[in-house]
């Protein structure tokens, strides 16, 4: 089975080709705010080197937030379209399960105006629910749920663990959608403070 991993709902832009679960090829970088221009350069040029064409696809799984309002709704419109037309499988998994991955931690991301969505993750599962926090409340989250820090550490002044999104896309369990013409993004929030 050839799937394609995509996510485009925070700062970085994330795009892998896998068979039967083991990466052929992909890439991961930074590239908040860009990756409507950026995403189907990478991603036919990720299809040419591995030999594969959109045909090729079995399935697509795609982030579904939370993250920037514009951001998740790049790849989510791209796979919506690509498996209405082609008839293939579409699969989610969380923005925080993507940062956590398999391990046992907290995901902590930026949701500007002094606010961060958080999660506690255990081994691949969102425990409880993502939420918003205010800053100030940041603290006591982490006393309550220990584990790794992943996300934007610089909020609670400490270092994060660099998350490896590629291993982490095809390792978590996603959840396929049944509707593809209903589904929609996870914001957690009022679609106006995003387009701050």
């Amino acid at each position: 089975m050839i799937s394609l991993c995509m996510d485009s709902a925070y700062k970085h832009l994330v795009l892998g080709i896998y068979k039967d679960k083991e990466l052929v090829k992909g890439i991961a970088f930074e590239c908040f705010k860009k990756q409507s221009e950026t995403l189907f350069v990478e991603l036919n040029q990720l299809l040419e080197e591995t030999g594969y064409d959109y045909k090729d696809i079995d399935e697509v799984i795609i982030t579904q937030g939370p993250g920037s309002y514009t951001g998740i709704r790049i790849a989510m419109t791209v796979a919506k379209v690509l498996c209405t037309q082609m008839k293939k499988k579409l699969s989610c998994i969380s923005t925080m399960q993507l940062y956590a991955g398999m391990e046992t931690g907290n995901v902590i991301l930026d949701a500007r105006s002094k606010r961060a969505y958080v999660a506690h993750v255990e081994n691949g599962q969102i425990v409880g629910e993502t939420k918003i926090l205010e800053v100030s409340e940041l603290e006591d989250f982490l006393v309550n749920n220990p584990g790794t820090l992943f996300g934007d550490g610089y909020l609670v002044n400490q270092e994060a663990k660099l998350a490896n999104f590629l291993e982490n896309f095809i390792q978590v369990p996603s959840k396929e959608v049944t509707n593809i013409h209903a589904l929609v993004p996870e914001y957690l929030k009022e679609s106006e403070a995003y387009k701050a």
